[in-house]
């Protein structure tokens, strides 16, 4: 049995989405303790970080917060305490898609309650989720520093809406999932636009293209050389 603590704090909100809550080494609450964001936020000197928006896919949907643990950022983070950004991993109810105005009304929440620093929020996700990071990235492109969406796709007719938005764009070139395309559709869309993006194709990946590209150092190091 596995008895490690959790890296990650479960919180609830009626007001939008449940979610994982990271925070670096130094601001983790120990034993029993609870993070009094605002407390922290309001009290102390505490720099404000930067932050990852984590986007889980559609097998992690439901109402156990540990199912999100299974893949992407709140995978990594559980490994490695020492990851030098705040990360925020909503879960979506079961049945449904992410919801731009619930995303949107949680990440003002955590801003307001964390030592975020909103010019270095990044937004991440795959399947499901790389879906979700193509739609609030084109509803709210004034938000992020940068997006990485996985394996998902969007609408390319409002891709000229974050065409100043640096975005790293990773699909499986095997993938029976998610088409290849839909990548290819958003990235040739903001090519079009003269967009700020990279693309990145795993040529024996199926629909699994996340792994790989979460735990490539790569492109936390590259989040952190975009400020918005």
């Amino acid at each position: 049995m596995n008895n490690i603590p959790s890296t990650q704090q479960q919180v609830t909100s009626n007001d939008t989405y449940n979610y994982l809550l990271f925070l670096p080494d130094g601001l983790r609450p120990t034993g029993s303790d609870v993070y009094d964001g605002l407390r922290l936020r309001n009290k102390t000197q505490q720099p404000l970080l930067p932050t990852i928006l984590y986007l889980h896919g559609s097998g992690e949907r439901g109402s156990n917060l540990d199912n999100v643990k299974k893949h992407g950022v709140a995978q990594i983070v559980e490994k490695q305490p020492d990851f030098p950004f705040i990360v925020i991993s909503p879960q979506c109810p079961r049945g449904a898609d992410w919801n731009v105005e619930r995303l949107n009304y949680l990440l003002d929440q955590v801003i307001s309650s964390y030592p975020v620093d909103p010019d270095r929020v990044y937004l991440t996700g795959l399947s499901m989720g790389g879906y979700g990071t193509w739609h609030l990235a084109a509803a709210q492109p004034q938000r992020f520093a940068a997006i990485a969406p996985i394996c998902g796709g969007g609408n390319p007719e409002v891709a000229h809406q974050f065409k100043n938005l640096p975005v790293w764009v990773f699909h499986g070139a095997k993938d029976r999932m998610v088409a290849l395309s839909e990548s290819e559709i958003m990235v040739s869309a903001l090519k079009a636009h003269n967009g700020n993006v990279k693309f990145t194709v795993y040529p024996e990946a199926e629909h699994d293209s996340w792994t790989q590209t979460y735990n490539n150092p790569e492109l936390y190091e590259w989040f952190l050389q975009h400020r918005r």
